[in-house]
């Protein structure tokens, strides 16, 4: 499973808005999406969820739900997303289908070892710099945590960054090791910065497959 180098983790301040967002980003060429939506009862999410899918289903975009892998299953999003606070990826890996992957938060090099022995598909490290779009920030890792944590955890799990994360940023992200980011407020100020990203982290998933193929 190739896991894509840039993650557009949803934003918007309706339901609305927010599939909006998610259809300028599948359009401006995001390959993977995060439906991020705390606002809302699990209901009304079931229902945004079944949206956001209709949309990334036609753009062959993948759909990961943050925090509620019930709904995962149920709308058979490419997989979930889970926080410190969320279920155990190891008790959700039970219940998802084989294909769907799981992503998991990681804010130190304690939380990132504990996600590895869960065996998640991906780990999320941050916050990279200070955001707003996060209550109760952890501290921020920057540049130099990164590569600490990096070195430390020598895995083959793809490490994505996040946390405030603007294009200016990927070239002395990608050098500490990382291998992906998720990026929310840069992109959902400006969705042609999605083709920067790609440009910047040469993220074309069908350039990788090309390249395996060729073996």
């Amino acid at each position: 499973m190739i896991i894509p180098k840039l993650h557009y983790i949803s934003q918007g301040n309706s339901p609305k808005e927010l599939l909006d967002n998610i259809q300028k980003a599948c359009t401006s060429g995001a390959e993977l999406v995060q439906l991020r939506y705390k606002k809302v009862s699990e209901k009304k999410l079931l229902k945004l969820a079944k949206e956001a899918r209709d949309i990334t289903s036609h753009f062959q975009t993948r759909l990961i739900i943050n925090d509620h892998y019930k709904i995962a299953i149920e709308v058979k999003a490419d997989g979930v997303h889970l926080g410190p606070a969320d279920t155990c990826p190891s008790i959700a890996r039970k219940y998802l289908y084989s294909w769907q992957i799981i992503g998991g938060t990681a804010n130190t090099l304690q939380d990132a070892e504990t996600l590895l022995t869960k065996e998640v598909d991906y780990i999320s490290l941050g916050p990279f710099r200070f955001t707003s779009t996060k209550d109760a920030l952890p501290p921020v890792l920057g540049l130099n945590g990164y590569t600490t944590i990096i070195e430390a955890l020598n895995t083959q799990t793809p490490i994505i960054g996040v946390g405030g994360i603007t294009t200016e940023d990927v070239v002395a992200i990608l050098n500490t090791g990382i291998s992906g980011l998720a990026v929310s407020s840069a992109i959902t100020k400006d969705f042609n910065t999605i083709k920067t990203f790609n440009l910047l982290l040469n993220a074309s998933v069908t350039q990788e497959q090309r390249h395996t193929f060729k073996q």
